[in-house]
């Protein structure tokens, strides 16, 4: 099992629960990102430095991620190709992308990009909060223990 971390966009406090979790549990963490991000607090942790260009992380993970992986990632079109091809993945708001839910985050992440494109809504996902930070290392555990036993 491994950890796959979409990093271009993650935030270093969900980076930072990860780590943790991953020296708690013995389990190793790959960042992918188009820039370095090599600095490291564990022997459990590398990193992956993509050319720079669209979708260039997602298209490594896709191709590197195996069965009973996971992927932290707050991209819904990366979450959903992994979710078609029977992989775990998590957003770093604690959320678990399932078969069930991805398709219709998708349609809703497209709606509200054409919405913006179009000046009707402005902005995006509120800024990560404690509360959410809170969620996502409680899913993440929940999620990890399950995984090693298993249970997927």
């Amino acid at each position: 099992m491994k950890i796959w971390i979409d990093a271009d966009a993650c935030p270093r406090a969900i980076r930072e629960i990860v780590f943790r979790a991953s020296v708690r549990l013995e389990v190793p963490v790959c960042l992918v990102a188009n820039q370095d991000l090599s600095k490291s607090h564990s022997v459990l942790v590398t990193s992956v430095w993509v050319a720079a260009g669209f979708d260039t992380a997602d298209e490594h993970i896709v191709q590197n991620v195996i069965s009973g992986d996971l992927v932290i990632t707050a991209d819904i079109p990366l979450a959903a190709r992994i979710v078609g091809r029977g992989g775990v993945a998590l957003d770093p708001r604690g959320e678990l992308y399932t078969e069930e839910n991805v398709g219709e985050r998708l349609s809703l992440r497209n709606l509200m990009q054409e919405l913006r494109m179009e000046g009707v809504v402005r902005g995006g996902p509120a800024q990560l909060g404690l509360p959410d930070r809170q969620r996502f290392a409680s899913a993440l555990d929940r999620l990890l223990t399950r995984m090693l036993k298993g249970c997927r």
